[in-house]
């Protein structure tokens, strides 16, 4: 794990994190922003192992659990258990599937986003006045994106990523390139050139059922005014963020695919 202070109020827990039976490497991060009020907001939590407890413990209380997806939840039981007086928030049908599983049932999810309520759920007073939020459900995995607003940092999970993930796998010994597959996927998958296959993965597959509501999604978000995003997958974008977001969508807004 590599835990980055990426400023005073933004800590990052990056892993490694691969699919493909372990030949495409695209890497797994927990982001931790400090509320101004020290509170800490906790998005896609990582595994918590006695060395992230003494990091949060230096930076302060947990008071905010996200689970930003279908997929992005696996871990937050254990985070539940020792932090219970956290908000733990979560999208549409995400309760249900973990409730049907015996080893993750029994989390009671205090925020709720669905398509009805999205544009007008709040969260708390201190969350809300630090973070602009929109529910992109038209995606598969029913994706939360999150603007960190005194930062001007954007969150996100499976909407962009961006490969290779040096960071994530820069303590792996074998390092994030093997393997002509993942190799691949990295490549097509990177936010170098044109980024062609990472357009159309968006266009015909992501945003594919739904493109009209995904559009309307993503133009709520170029409202924003923000310079970094923070991935799930792939390393922190610190440069050209916004610009690098409206490219690889570019095509449900001039349809030139």
């Amino acid at each position: 794990m590599v835990i980055r202070d990426i400023l005073p109020s933004i800590t990052t827990l990056s892993v490694p994190f691969a699919f493909a039976g372990g030949r495409v490497k695209a890497g797994g991060r927990a982001t931790i922003i400090r509320l101004a009020t020290g509170s800490l907001a906790v998005f896609s939590p990582v595994a918590l192992t006695s060395v992230v407890l003494k990091k949060l413990t230096s930076l302060g209380t947990v008071r905010y659990i996200i689970a930003p997806n279908m997929t992005h939840h696996i871990h937050i039981s254990a985070w539940v258990t020792a932090f219970p007086n956290a908000n733990v928030i979560c999208v549409e049908g995400l309760p249900e599937k973990r409730e049907k599983d015996a080893s993750t049932r029994g989390i009671a999810f205090s925020h709720v986003f669905t398509a009805e309520n999205k544009s007008t759920l709040r969260i708390t007073d201190e969350f809300d006045g630090e973070f602009g939020f929109e529910y992109v459900d038209a995606a598969p995995n029913k994706d939360l994106v999150f603007l960190h607003k005194p930062t001007r940092t954007l969150i996100e999970a499976d909407l962009l990523f961006s490969l290779p993930a040096n960071e994530q796998y820069s303590k792996v010994p074998e390092g994030v390139s093997s393997g002509i597959l993942g190799r691949g996927v990295s490549s097509a998958f990177s936010l170098q050139g044109n980024m062609t296959w990472q357009k159309r993965a968006l266009w015909y597959g992501v945003g594919s059922k739904k493109r009209q509501s995904f559009a309307e999604s993503f133009k709520r978000v170029f409202e924003w005014d923000f310079e970094r995003i923070i991935p799930c997958h792939g390393d922190v974008i610190e440069t050209d963020a916004k610009a690098t977001l409206e490219r690889v969508t570019d095509f449900f807004f001039n349809e030139k695919n």
